[in-house]
């Protein structure tokens, strides 16, 4: 509750005029999702959560019950002879079944963004069941209210455990594909349902300890009634049992609306941390639809941010995947001034270093560590194996550390440093250390390693690019910590004489001797240019590499799929091109998005439409270089543009305006006195408001010198400052099935 109320005090404070209030509320009406028709799978529902726990509602196919699903991010399995997808996956849990007295003909949904519930009416043959559910923000709880009216007071509830082996194995036998399924695999042991105090109970054991407790009450009866469902695991003790069973035990009905108002209070001072508006609102509708799920799916103290979040379904990846997917995951909370919702991933690597260090062949532990394609939420998997041989994929550590990197720009916050990025960074480094060579020319070059999805060559391009960053990236949180560190000549040594990035006619290559020749989804190949902007568009020549790269990537149809568009998006937009840049993240509307604005290949994968978000901050902001670009890519056609706090490198709050084609207003505030340089078309900027001065540095470039916690406002010409308001354009409310 504290958190709560600071967030309160933070928007109720915020600056009046330009940098104002907003009417949050109204606003966030326009955002949510409607249903004129029942939804039927998880990618169409209505969704909610509260970083752990979560739930979707639909009807459920080919019966006549509306699901409501237990979901809870935690939960996964712990089978110490088994380090791969399917000994350390996450489990289902288990649904709830609202069954109606009479047959259903039709039904209607809302998912209100503001208040963070969904509503909505079952209409039958015998009458109406009106329902309202949420997931509490700040306790383990789904609560469920049902009203009944007509014949329907006496519908009834049903509950259903999930089977709880992997789901990877399930769908593998299911289709039938075996390379889904695990060899010799044995099943988990079956649920056990009991009553105890007036409370229902389900314990889920697992093979070695430890396990799933889902605990539930009714409260009310006849037409009237409310289910509360808690969710917890433990391992390897039976702990959960009790937490489960405690958390619904200690409510009366009458506490109800405490816990509503308690959940409402955290999402409403939960979205004012930034604002940001569009002419088109379908992207906006889209753009506010991410920033609520990445407060349902991911919370301090929660679950990473995996492929499935907290809505877990049959589905090849019920793991962390981490070559592009929780990476992608977690972008859009640094720039969206959301950085406590990313610190699960900081928590992960500095508390499991020693897991990550046991990734690596046993002969490299003692200074090497590394991520596999999948682990469990400890960052436990399978043995990477050694470049030079096939399929040894070693970059995936140093690209995680690359968030761990932009977690720390945009707070400068050194104990990210000194935890996480810098031990993990350096034993991801000292893996590649191992196996350079130089030759006859000094030139050091890597041996085969595996570019993700496509294939394995010498100085591949994902590890060239992660590797030079990587060098990079030491030397300079070295400095920061005033590390005097042995390995700073070889760093430097790396990052001077490393092979260049092996490229063709076309652009870009896999590798040395392998070209890009068959369709990719993925776009590891071109991490050089976006995000880790080593070549960028303050370089002579890189632009026309870039788009030369990208049109090749995209020119060979077949497997271009969501964050196929998204990464492009991001990448035009890194040098500038805004229009390009909206092409781009339109094919994921057009092609790939569902409904409700979740993602699907074979499964559920929510990076592709979070990573969506971060295509428009992208376009809105950037602050790579030491530089901060102020609407850097905007589409021609967006001629007015709002957003208020986003977050930047060196930890500045950056809000802006632009009305007719023209950047109008800016404030800039500075968080930790960092050095400030800003780039921007703003026609004759005038400090309007503030105490420091503008200094000219050419290129559209100014230099600004602001103390920690001071404030710089400018305006074209000095012209009064414009409000902060919605940006008007048509339609509204997209998403969800008409």
């Amino acid at each position: 509750m504290k958190r709560t109320l600071l967030l309160w005090i933070a928007a109720l404070c915020a600056p009046a005029g330009c940098f104002g209030q907003i009417d949050w509320e109204n606003f966030l009406a326009g955002q949510d999702m409607i249903w004129n028709r029942l939804p039927e799978a998880w990618d169409e529902a209505p969704f909610l959560g509260n970083g752990s726990l979560g739930s979707y509602i639909c009807r459920e196919p080919q019966t006549n019950a509306l699901r409501i699903d237990v979901g809870n991010n935690t939960v996964h399995d712990h089978r110490s002879d088994d380090r791969g997808i399917h000994g350390r996956c996450r489990l289902m849990i288990s649904h709830f079944l609202l069954h109606p007295v009479g047959e259903i003909r039709s039904g209607t949904m809302r998912l209100d963004l503001w208040n963070a519930e969904a509503s909505g009416r079952l209409s039958t043959d015998a009458g109406t069941i009106d329902w309202r559910a949420y997931v509490a923000a700040e306790s383990p709880c789904i609560v469920f209210d049902a009203t009944a009216a007509g014949g329907e007071r006496d519908f009834s509830w049903e509950f259903r455990p999930e089977n709880r082996d992997s789901p990877r194995h399930q769908l593998g036998q299911k289709l039938g594909r075996s390379h889904l399924t695990a060899r010799d695999y044995r099943p988990n042991p079956e649920a056990q349902v009991r009553e105890s105090g007036g409370t229902t109970l389900c314990w889920q054991p697992l093979l070695e300890g430890g396990g799933t407790a889902t605990a539930w009450r009714v409260f009310g009866s006849g037409a009237h009634r409310t289910l509360v469902v808690s969710c917890a695991h433990s391992f390897p003790d039976t702990t959960a049992l009790a937490k489960a069973r405690e958390a619904v035990r200690r409510l009366d009905p009458e506490e109800l609306p405490e816990l509503e108002k308690a959940h409402r209070a955290w999402w409403h001072g939960y979205y004012p941390q930034s604002f940001v508006s569009l002419p088109d609102k379908k992207i906006e509708n889209f753009y506010w639809a991410q920033i609520y799920k990445l407060a349902s799916a991911t919370r301090p103290g929660g679950g990473l941010l995996d492929n499935c979040g907290p809505w877990l379904v049959p589905t090849p990846w019920p793991n962390a995947w981490w070559n592009l997917n929780v990476q992608l995951s977690y972008w859009p909370l640094y720039a969206s001034n959301r950085l406590e919702l990313a610190q699960p991933l900081v928590d992960a690597v500095a508390e499991h270093l020693d897991n990550l260090a046991g990734n690596v062949p046993e002969p490299y532990r003692h200074d090497s560590a590394a991520l596999p394609v999948a682990t469990d939420f400890e960052l436990v998997g399978a043995c990477v194996g050694e470049p030079g041989s096939e399929k040894a994929q070693v970059g995936n550590l140093a690209w995680l550390c690359h968030n761990l990197w932009l977690h720390y720009r945009f707070g400068m916050d050194d104990s990210i440093l000194r935890r996480a990025l810098y031990p993990a960074l350096r034993r991801a480094v000292n893996f590649y250390l191992h196996f350079l060579y130089e030759d006859e020319r000094g030139v050091l070059h890597l041996k085969k390693t595996y570019s993700p999805e496509y294939g394995s060559a010498e100085d591949c391009n994902y590890d060239l690019a992660l590797l030079r960053w990587g060098c990079r990236t030491l030397l300079e949180a070295a400095d920061r910590l005033g590390t005097d560190d042995p390995l700073r000549a070889t760093w430097r040594r790396v990052e001077e004489r490393l092979a260049d990035y092996p490229q063709d006619e076309r652009g870009m290559m896999i590798g040395k001797g392998l070209p890009y020749t068959r369709s990719h989804r993925h776009y590891s190949h071109l991490l050089m240019f976006y995000p880790l902007y080593l070549l960028n568009a303050d370089q002579a020549g890189s632009r026309e590499l870039m788009e030369r790269s990208v049109e090749h990537w995209h020119g060979i149809p077949g497997n271009i799929l969501g964050y196929s568009y998204t990464g492009a998006a991001s990448l035009y937009a890194a040098f500038c091109e805004g229009d390009r840049a909206l092409e781009m993240l339109d094919g994921l509307f057009t092609r790939t998005l569902r409904p409700n604005t979740m993602y699907r290949e074979s499964g559920p994968v929510i990076e592709t439409p979070l990573s969506g978000a971060q295509s428009l901050h992208d376009m809105l902001l950037q602050s790579w270089g030491g530089k901060i670009r102020v609407f850097p890519a905007v589409p021609e056609r967006w001629t007015e543009i709002r957003f208020r706090n986003l977050r930047t490198e060196g930890a500045f709050l950056v809000s802006a305006v632009r009305e007719k084609g023209k950047t109008t207003a800016i404030r800039i505030e500075s968080l930790a006195g960092e050095p400030c340089i800003l780039k921007t078309d703003m026609e004759h900027p005038i400090v309007k408001d503030g105490e420091t001065a503008l200094e000219p540095i050419g290129g559209a470039e100014y230099a600004l010198k602001l103390k920690k916690g001071e404030s710089v406002l400018l305006t074209a010409g000095g012209a009064p400052e414009p409000p902060m308001r919605p940006v008007a354009g048509p339609g509204g409310n997209f998403f969800g099935l008409k």
